[in-house]
């Protein structure tokens, strides 16, 4: 008998983590956001982009082709880390809700995060136990900026030698092995700025696209489209939305405007790429330690591509230089968003609908691979992650009145079922704003007259029916109200009636073609 129980003593030291996550069964978690990632951004959503991290974990995993975040950076943090809206939450101070960190802080997890906040406070003031990055909204990649912090403290970035990207997952290993230390299980929040503006790949990895974007955006944007086709992304075909007249066709730019804008492309592109090869370095450690099997990695994104053309500044030089700041395209924009139509704020498809990608060979029991249409939203994460963990979600939290969450658990899907959701998923930020209600879905651009469409034939919002079914457009805004005012709590200011003036979907930073071929932002610096 003492042979056997030293044989059992081996075992378990060998196994490490692995063996006590099959005891627990409680699955570690890598939730992982991107910056103003687009739809079609990655490969398995329809780009040219080399993924092939994220395409491998889409193949074993799911794909969800309605995930919907905020359409905005902070606000979207905010649902992702609370299960709640933006304002329901507390808004930036989440004084109205607990976060996932502190949920499984209370069961016994080692909680960690890396990369962007934007945020009030910082992650050690809501149950994050480890943390490294900036606390800003963006930062340069290669020189930060202040507000870089490591567990609390001020944290100084390094004179060279120092890639915001790179260190993001440096770090998080580190803290991963503190968790393996400690025996464990862990909650990883890893929050990349990229593809975030300022445009500032990696050399290597921008002279890699270099030349791959001078067919333009026309062409790009059509070759995505058939590669999603290709895929079978989408339930039923989806009918592309054309070039809208706020952009210029490719062939009427000036060599000068092509090249530049082919440049900026490759600067996304490289961006992107080098997300992946990050994610494929964390996913080779987890492979190494055992872990991969019971870890529930789930991929999103903030909002879609942005179109803010704010600045010009180095346009004729280097992007990996670190003094030069590109800034973003509205061009790029629309074929980064293939098959949608408008960007970032906007609660158009554009702006909310992004890649989500999940993976976990140990708890996901529909089929690998699947594409799961069903409508999902960042408030779902929460319930989601708390179920699988087997946490309890708190109604009490000393120093803050709780408001409910609001998303609903997606481990059904994850089992291979459906989920049935309760409630329309409701959209707002500034004056944008819309509602999704089963296969139909009400919008509004910046306060202009709402749009109707219907979801389940017209994926791409062509068909505006609010004219057409006006008892059906009644009956939804006074959703939105119900919703704004008495379960999001927005400010009076954020839920006014909507403009009864059409005017044009414009806004004053998108880029400007000035009819001479040229592409100028409309701050230039």
């Amino acid at each position: 008998m003492e042979h056997l129980r030293i044989v059992a003593a081996i075992v378990i030291l060998a196994c490490g983590n692995s063996f006590i996550a099959a005891e627990s069964d409680r699955p570690n978690v890598v939730l992982i956001m991107v910056d103003d990632l687009g739809y079609s951004d990655i490969g398995c959503y329809g780009s040219e982009i080399d993924t092939p991290t994220l395409d491998r974990l889409a193949e074993s995993g799911l794909r969800f082709t309605q995930f919907y975040n905020t359409a905005k950076c902070h606000s979207s943090r905010i649902s992702l880390l609370t299960g709640r809206y933006p304002f329901q939450a507390g808004n930036q101070s989440m004084n109205k809700a607990v976060t996932t960190a502190e949920v499984l802080s209370n069961e016994d997890y080692f909680t960690a995060m890396c990369g962007k906040w934007h945020l009030r406070e910082e992650p050690t003031d809501f149950g994050f136990q480890r943390y490294f990055g900036h606390l800003s909204g963006a930062c340069n990649y290669y020189l930060g900026d202040n507000t870089f912090r490591l567990n609390g403290e001020k944290w100084n970035v390094p004179n060279k030698g120092f890639y915001t990207t790179v260190a993001n997952v440096d770090f998080a290993l580190k803290f991963l092995n503190e968790a393996r230390a400690a025996q464990q299980p862990w909650f990883l929040y890893l929050a990349f700025n990229a593809p975030h503006a300022p445009l500032q790949p990696l050399r290597e990895d921008y002279e890699k696209y270099l030349g791959r974007y001078d067919v333009g955006w026309d062409q790009i944007r059509a070759a995505r489209i058939r590669k999603q086709r290709e895929l079978g992304l989408f339930a039923s075909d989806v009918e592309p939305s054309p070039r809208p007249d706020h952009i210029a066709a490719w062939e009427s730019l000036t060599a000068e405007a092509q090249s530049w804008e082919s440049r900026r492309m490759a600067a996304y592109a490289a961006l992107i790429d080098r997300v992946d090869q990050e994610l494929g370095r964390l996913v080779k450690n987890l492979t190494e330690e055992g872990e991969l099997k019971n870890t529930l990695i789930m991929f999103v994104s903030d909002n879609g591509a942005c179109p803010y053309d704010r600045s010009r500044n180095g346009y004729d030089a280097e992007p990996y230089n670190p003094k030069v700041r590109w800034s973003d395209s509205t061009g790029w924009a629309w074929a980064r968003n293939s098959p949608f139509r408008f960007y970032k704020q906007n609660q158009f498809e554009g702006g909310i609908a992004t890649p989500a990608i999940f993976h976990w060979p140990a708890g996901i029991r529909a089929e690998a691979g699947s594409i799961i249409h069903s409508p999902a939203h960042l408030i779902d994460l929460q319930p989601t992650i708390a179920a699988v963990t087997k946490a309890d979600l708190p109604t009490q939290w000393p120093g803050r009145d709780l408001n409910p969450v609001a998303g609903i658990s997606m481990a059904p899907i994850l089992k291979g079922a459906s989920m049935s959701r309760p409630s329309p998923l409701y959209f707002l930020f500034g004056q944008d704003r819309a509602i999704r209600d089963g296969d139909w879905k009400l919008v509004s651009f910046r306060s202009s007259p709402w749009e109707l469409y219907n979801m389940a034939v017209d994926r791409t919002e062509l068909n505006d029916l609010a004219s057409e079914k006006s008892e059906q457009r009644d009956r939804m805004i006074r959703q939105w109200h119900d919703m704004a005012q008495n379960v999001d709590q927005a400010p009076r200011k954020n839920r006014g009636v909507v403009s009864d003036k059409v005017t044009p979907h414009r806004h004053a930073e998108w880029s400007v073609f000035p009819g001479d071929g040229s592409v100028l932002p409309r701050t230039s610096k």
